[in-house]
C-alpha cells in the first residue's frame, strides 16, 4: 500500500489553473481593438468617518489634469480619461491588461454633507475625495446635570 500526501485543495488549485488558461485563450485578442472595452471603472472603496464621507479611488497612471470631480444636487460625479502610451506602437505589445479611455462613476450622496468642505486629493495613484458631513448631522455629546 503506498501513503499519498493529502492535499485539500490541490484539486481546486489545478481547477483554477485551468478556468485561467480557458479565459486567456478566450479573450486573448480582446485588449487589440478599442472598441471591445466600453468604459473601465477605477475601483473604490467608500467608508464614513465621524467627520467625513470618503471616497478612495484608484487611478494609476493619472495626473490630477485628467480628473474632473463635482458636486451637483447632492450627486458627486468623478470623470477622467486614461491615455494610450503613444511611445510603443500597438504592433509590438504581445499582452495589454491595464484600461485605456474614459471613465464616469456617480454617487448619491445624503443630504446631511457640507458642500463647502469637499476635499480631493491625489496620491499615489489614489484619488481620495472626503465629503464632510454638515455640523448637525455630527453626534454630540450631551451632558449630564447632576441634581
Amino acid at each position: 500500500m503506498t501513503l499519498m500526501r493529502w492535499k485539500p485543495f490541490g484539486d481546486l488549485v489545478s481547477m483554477q489553473g485551468r478556468i485561467n488558461r480557458l479565459f486567456d485563450d478566450a479573450f486573448s485578442d480582446l485588449g487589440k481593438d478599442e472598441e471591445n472595452f466600453a468604459s473601465w471603472y477605477p475601483a473604490t472603496d467608500i467608508f464614513e468617518t465621524k467627520d467625513d464621507y470618503v471616497f478612495k479611488l484608484e487611478v494609476p497612471g493619472l495626473a490630477k489634469d485628467d480628473v474632473n470631480v463635482e458636486l451637483n444636487n447632492n450627486t458627486l460625479t468623478i470623470k477622467g480619461e486614461k491615455k494610450d502610451n503613444k511611445e510603443v506602437k500597438k504592433d509590438d505589445y504581445h499582452r495589454v491588461e491595464s484600461f485605456t479611455g474614459s471613465f464616469s462613476r456617480s454617487y448619491t450622496l445624503p443630504r446631511n454633507i457640507d458642500a463647502k468642505k469637499i476635499k480631493a486629493n491625489m496620491k499615489d495613484g489614489i484619488l481620495e475625495l472626503r465629503v464632510a458631513k454638515a455640523e448637525e448631522a455630527k453626534p454630540k455629546s450631551i451632558a449630564i446635570d447632576v441634581a
